[in-house]
């Protein structure tokens, strides 16, 4: 008899714990979260308030990708994914996927996937508003420039556009814009979109100007891990959507309208 008690409870104990199992199982089941990258310190694009929520266009992207993956807005984990980092959280798989401002580019595809793109930025310049000696790139050469280490701005600056400029990397795009304000920077570069988002800042505005160079091209993707092939076309399939449905749009007017920016169209996805 007490064998039989036994055995039954052991069943019991066992149907329960297959059936929390089964509920914690595939994606966006409940109590389950996903872990997404983002920039905590870019308006318009990737910025934690000081409330605690988070804001941006690439807020909006992994937001509504997550969806298509069967997560709600309340099962996202933000994580901060500064320039530099974006690689390493990928690989040790701190995050599901980064969105990020995150440039497609051949050195990073030996690194890491991507699908997309989802947006096309351009290299831009931010001046002071009263700056006139800066109109093309190779008037760097001269000038204290300012960027972000990991960019794909600061390399194009050292390599192509302006080698002798005395460029100072830092850790934020923050940082770069106080040096910028006080003058002990001349011009930070990275891309338009960026740019503008900042230069739309209500402490900001008046006081600085883009020159309008477009100096590359920049094409956003979202970061995946090497060889998860499965998750890129989900999110391509995501983002294709979003494009056609017309989120995109909404996004844009809502996170970059404010900064008059006018962004090229969605381009074509071609990371497959």
């Amino acid at each position: 008899m007490q064998f039989r008690k036994t055995s039954a409870a052991l069943a019991a104990v066992l149907t329960l714990s297959l059936t929390a199992t089964a509920c914690g199982s595939g994606s966006g089941s409940d109590g389950d979260k996903i872990t997404i990258g983002i920039k905590f310190d870019q308006p318009g694009w990737g910025l934690k308030t000081p409330d605690g929520k988070y804001t941006g266009f690439d807020v909006d992207v992994a937001t509504y990708v997550a969806k298509e993956l069967g997560y709600d807005a309340d099962q996202i984990e933000w994580k901060q994914a500064p320039s530099a980092e974006r690689e390493n959280l990928i690989k040790n798989g701190d995050v599901k996927f980064v969105a990020a401002t995150y440039t497609i580019n051949e050195k990073r595809k030996a690194v890491v996937d991507f699908a997309g793109p989802y947006f096309l930025a351009h290299q831009d310049l931010l001046v002071r508003a009263d700056e006139s000696s800066i109109t093309k790139a190779e008037d760097l050469n001269t000038k204290k420039l300012c960027s972000v280490t990991g960019s794909t701005s600061a390399q194009n600056v050292k390599e192509k556009l302006a080698p002798k400029a005395d460029l100072l990397e830092q850790g934020g795009y923050s940082e770069c814009l106080s040096g910028l304000e006080k003058g002990t920077v001349d011009a930070l570069t990275t891309d338009d979109s960026i740019l503008a988002g900042y230069a739309a800042q209500d402490q900001y505005k008046g006081k600085f100007k883009l020159t309008g160079l477009k100096l590359s091209d920049e094409p956003y993707g979202i970061g995946l891990k090497k060889g998860d092939t499965e998750l890129r076309e989900k999110v391509n399939a995501a983002l294709e959507k979003m494009t056609s449905d017309g989120s995109w749009d909404k996004f844009v007017e809502k996170n970059l309208g404010p900064a008059a920016y006018k962004p090229e169209p969605a381009p074509a996805i071609t990371e497959k």
